[in-house]
């Protein structure tokens, strides 16, 4: 049977307007996630190929200006339902590098005792609800957890994220309907990479603008370019103002790409090489790099310095995953089973 070359995905669109002004304070904080994002991700494909880290492994590199720009507009107190591409999300909102690394290793000093590995992050002292191993399975939890935060009276938003893949399961549509009809606080953010795994967006959509997908819903939408991390900020942060004032869902495409395949275990064989590369020529870091260091925001200087620390952040996640425990065997069955209640 003969196999048709999947074509290139189109560019991600340009913002709309000029994006606002970087100060140092800002370019740094959000050059130096995006750093710790990549390096902590190479560092852990390597320790992969080693055998340190085990089971399942999906890399966001590439993909880091979409964590960065939107946990920027998220404050402590809004939820967090990620994927089980969850590693800069978690690094981006705030829950430290070694028990992570830590995770990943599967010890008992990892962010989730070592039960869950890559694709289950959870941190409830940050409201970061996972990390789902389950295509589309966070979208679900998100109208629960926002619809608890109504009825407790809690004023925050619930942010999830999810790829172009989960657009084509109910769950996507079930929990759209739900939060506009019901009126929910949730900030529905898909990063489009294009691929469903290892299916391309155009042959598993009809429609593959999918901010467009809110409009059976009559959910408000917009669509920013997802490697441009002053965008992603500036969309997010208007976005989840009008959740914050409205009460009622918003839907925003945050169109990237990653440049690795989709886990360690992908032989890669439904994109060209050369495709990479020129999506690689919009890599965020060097585009952003670049952006402040040409408008004299960053100096060279600056941007080195970052580049350590986020080495030298790594190399410490890293010697603290080493240092943990394993869980005892006497504790495996520990959470399995619970008691039932005793009537009286």
């Amino acid at each position: 049977m003969a196999v048709t070359e999947t074509p290139a995905p189109a560019p991600a669109p340009a913002p709309a307007t000029d994006a606002r002004p970087v100060s140092p304070d800002l370019a740094r904080t959000f050059l130096g996630q995006m750093q710790l994002i990549r390096r902590f991700e190479e560092k852990a494909a390597e320790l992969y190929s080693a055998g340190k880290i085990r089971g399942f492994l999906h890399l966001s590199i590439g993909e880091e200006a979409s964590a960065v720009g939107t946990m920027a507009a998220l404050g402590p107190d809004d939820n967090i339902v990620s994927t089980y591409r969850e590693h800069g999300h978690a690094l981006a909102r705030g829950l430290p590098p070694g028990t992570i690394m830590a995770e990943l290793y599967g010890k008992a000093n990892g962010v989730s005792r070592g039960r869950g590995g890559s694709m289950h992050i959870f941190d409830v002292s940050r409201r970061f609800y996972g990390g789902n191993a389950i295509v589309a399975g966070g979208l679900p939890l998100a109208v629960g957890l926002a619809l608890a935060d109504r009825l407790l009276g809690r004023r925050g938003i619930t942010a999830c994220f999810f790829g172009d893949g989960a657009v084509a399961e109910g769950e996507f549509h079930e929990s759209l309907n739900l939060a506009s009809l019901w009126r929910l606080p949730v900030l529905f953010l898909c990063e489009n990479n294009y691929y469903a795994m290892g299916t391309a967006l155009d042959r598993h959509q009809a429609e593959t603008d999918i901010s467009k997908k809110a409009i059976a819903y009559r959910l408000p939408s917009a669509a920013v370019d997802g490697m441009d991390v002053t965008a992603v900020a500036d969309a997010a942060r208007a976005a989840a103002e009008q959740v914050r004032t409205s009460g009622a869902p918003f839907l925003l495409e945050c169109r990237t790409y990653r440049f690795r395949a989709h886990s360690m275990y992908d032989p890669e064989l439904y994109r060209s090489k050369a495709e990479v590369e020129e999506w690689k020529r919009r890599d965020p870091i060097s585009l952003f790099t670049a952006k402040v260091t040409e408008s004299g925001v960053l100096t060279a200087r600056d941007v080195g310095a970052l580049e350590r620390e986020a080495e030298a952040v790594t190399d410490q996640a890293v010697a603290v995953a080493e240092a943990g425990q394993w869980e005892p065997i006497a504790d495996l069955l520990k959470d399995v089973y619970t008691r039932a209640p005793t009537c009286a």
